[in-house]
């Protein structure tokens, strides 16, 4: 049998996570890539990082460079991935072509998960969760997140499923493969900008404590996949979901017009609502990315106790 013509990509993860006996929170790098300009994702990348070190955990901010996965970026390859162009949005059926081909990549959810998985973490925080797109009846469009809940075991921390998707049938695709959706603090579920979708969650937690045993239990259990816990944006910072629809049907007509398709629906749609908000919506997504990644750290917490 012939040898591969390149070495087997390697797992860098930092000095600073595997010396540590501290809670660690991976992070994606497509917030970075794919979400706001330079040097504001920098800037973003930078506090969040500091949020979950402030709360007494350790982040883990994970990419494609080079060819290997990197779990952990110093602050020069935070710059660079910040400011790098033609960067690979990586989900599951990407990763192994990125690293064979030596791309730059940005991680989306189901990404973060399986790398975070190789490399022995627990607990994720992101921004919203993909899902279901309106209209998929049609198009088959439902990202791959959906399906990486129900195999690979983390938990996901995210302001509910971003509200430019179908809600309705996000939620109930993640209960048909089985994944427990539990609503932090409340009985709505939230959506993205907003603190509610109008939609009662499947499941409601007012206990850090009582979420990371759930997730202990169903490893005990042998019940494969992982957990998204919806943590609604603070009421300070929240466009509410009536302001938000006009702006967020006008989008999605531009994009259907446009023929915009695939991975370019997502960026394409949040975009276009920066403009249509006047960068509200930039600046209540950072602050929700916020939200989650501090409680991130306390699931992370509990889970090591």
């Amino acid at each position: 049998m012939s040898e591969y013509p390149y070495e087997f990509p390697t797992l860098n993860i930092t000095d600073e996570i595997t010396d540590t006996d501290l809670p660690i929170v991976a992070l994606e790098s497509t917030i970075i890539t794919h979400g706001m300009p330079y040097p504001q994702n920098l800037e973003t990348a930078r506090i969040i990082e500091n949020d979950i070190r402030e709360a007494g955990a350790i982040p883990a901010t994970i990419a494609i460079l080079k060819g290997a996965i990197h779990v952990g970026l110093s602050d020069p390859e935070l710059e660079e991935l910040a400011q790098a162009k033609d960067v690979m949005k990586v989900s599951r059926a990407d990763i192994a072509f990125a690293l064979a081909s030596g791309r730059t990549g940005a991680t989306t959810v189901a990404a973060t998960m399986i790398c975070a998985k190789y490399a022995g973490i627990e607990v994720f925080a992101t921004g919203g969760i993909g899902g279901v797109h309106r209209g998929a009846e049609n198009t088959f469009d439902i990202s791959a997140d959906l399906e990486e809940f129900a195999i690979t075991p983390v938990i996901v921390v995210g302001a509910g499923a971003k509200a430019i998707l179908d809600i309705p049938k996000t939620l109930e695709v993640l209960e048909t493969r089985g994944v427990p959706v539990i609503t932090y603090g409340q009985d709505d579920f939230p959506a993205f900008w907003s603190a509610s979708s109008g939609l009662k969650s499947p499941l409601r937690s007012d206990s850090v404590d009582e979420i990371a045993a759930a997730f202990k239990l169903r490893r005990g259990l042998h019940i494969d996949g992982g957990m998204f816990v919806a943590n609604p944006v603070q009421p300070k910072a929240e466009i509410p979901a009536n302001i938000m629809a006009p702006f967020i049907t006008q989008a999605i007509a531009e994009a259907d017009q446009q023929g915009i398709n695939a991975k370019n629906v997502t960026p394409f749609l949040l975009q276009r609502i920066f403009e249509l908000t006047d960068g509200k919506s930039l600046t209540c997504n950072i602050a929700l990315v916020r939200n989650n990644a501090r409680l991130a750290a306390k699931i992370a917490t509990s889970l090591s106790k």
